[in-house]
């Protein structure tokens, strides 16, 4: 996958590894888990539309189009949680996360 999110500067950060989709990424201290995904060439979710990557749209926490989860269920905004060492996130639901609808 082609990375098109680059970091030109403030390279001195400590590494923290956090897993995404199962895949090992490795971001710097400080920065959201939005930043490390599309840094390490990811996106967060495929448009309904188009069937496109996407990476977020308002980027400040107020749409929820760059929502991920943690193996759990729980939902996370990438634009504005940090990453903490260890942790894993999901860019699809869990399955476990979405109950069968009744019809």
């Amino acid at each position: 996958m082609p990375v098109t999110f680059r970091r030109l500067a403030e390279t001195h950060r400590a590494p923290v590894e956090i897993t995404c989709d199962g895949r090992v990424v490795t971001a710097l201290e400080g920065d959201t888990l939005l930043a490390a995904i599309l840094a390490a060439g990811g996106h967060l979710r495929v448009s309904e539309f188009e069937g496109q990557p996407r990476a977020g749209f308002c980027l400040m926490g107020a749409c929820q189009d760059c929502v991920v989860w943690t193996a759990d269920g729980g939902r996370l905004r990438a634009c504005s949680t940090p990453v903490s060492p260890g942790l894993a996130v999901f860019t699809r639901a869990p399955e476990a996360a979405w109950p069968p609808l009744i019809a």
